[in-house]
């Protein structure tokens, strides 16, 4: 299956869109992001729209030409807040899975016909810096209740503001990061993970490796049993299950990326071609799997 070639979804599509990692400091996430080559934005505070109230949380992103990843930070003692600080302190790491689509209002339809259990459909704002003066960018999201997707936040959502959110002056990283290709979840129950996720993106989990695959029209699922996950990555503790343990980017080279990292500190180990980098400290529990672009 080729992965489609543009930011955001079309009709029914469904795109693998960004990975959220839980932290407790923006600033020291940020340093440590650009310390190891990627060129975060700068530190944005979520609102809700029309109250101008806080929504919780606020981040840093690193966007790719293909995806981001986000560093959520809390800023209130929301129930949006709260949700965050409780899910670091099970393990600070990876706890949203975001998939883009062209209708969230449509997929909330869609998630309660299947038997999800939802939360009212969200407008969400977040002030940004065009450089040359305050944009918006905004979203609607489509969430379940809490424990319907005990792996974390779950979630879908469609993009209104493109050009605000994916700044042609953030998409050039030093380390040559590209795209998000794949998130790694390990559970204590493959079975019932695959169709429950199979069931939230309406895509067909395929039996694989260790666990069960789901491959969306950009990037895909992996879903492994702990010991599958502990085989994939020795070394690499897993705090707790389920474990949203590590996820996939591209990048233009390989040895580049090992040199760039090398540089930044930055422990390194080869798998095939697949170059596993564990989280710094800054960012929680988990590791980065990259591979060079065009290159499975």
């Amino acid at each position: 299956m080729r992965d489609a070639d543009r930011q955001l979804p079309l009709a029914g599509e469904i795109f693998l869109d960004h990975v959220g990692h839980f932290v407790r400091d923006a600033q020291a996430a940020s340093r440590a992001l650009a310390r190891l080559g990627f060129a975060p934005t700068p530190v944005s505070v979520q609102m809700n729209p029309g109250a101008g109230t806080p929504t919780g949380t606020g981040n840093v992103t690193a966007m790719l030409s293909r995806g981001y990843l986000e560093m959520l930070f809390k800023t209130a003692d929301t129930p949006l807040g709260q949700e965050l600080d409780a899910a670091a302190a099970r393990y600070p790491g990876v706890h949203l899975v975001a998939f883009s689509v062209a209708d969230a209002k449509a997929a909330h339809v869609r998630l309660a016909a299947t038997g999800f259990r939802m939360r009212p459909l969200v407008e969400m704002q977040r002030p940004v810096n065009t450089g040359s003066g305050q944009g918006t960018a905004a979203f609607t999201v489509a969430r379940v209740e809490r424990d319907e997707m005990p792996e974390g936040r779950i979630q879908m959502l469609t993009h209104h503001t493109e050009d605000m959110v994916w700044q042609p002056r953030w998409l050039a990283h030093p380390n040559g990061a590209l795209a998000l290709t794949r998130v790694v979840i390990a559970v204590a129950d493959v079975a019932e993970a695959a169709g429950r996720f199979a069931r939230f993106t309406g895509r067909t989990a395929r039996t694989a490796e260790g666990g069960r695959t789901i491959e969306l029209d950009r990037g895909r699922i992996d879903i492994l049993a702990a010991d599958a996950f502990a085989a994939l990555l020795p070394g690499l503790p897993v705090p707790s299950l389920p474990f949203i343990g590590a996820y996939g980017l591209a990048v233009r080279s390989l040895a580049s990326l090992e040199a760039r990292l090398a540089a930044g500190g930055g422990a390194t180990r080869r798998l095939d071609n697949v170059l596993v980098v564990r989280f710094p400290d800054e960012l929680g529990h988990g590791a980065w799997l990259f591979t060079e672009a065009g290159v499975s």
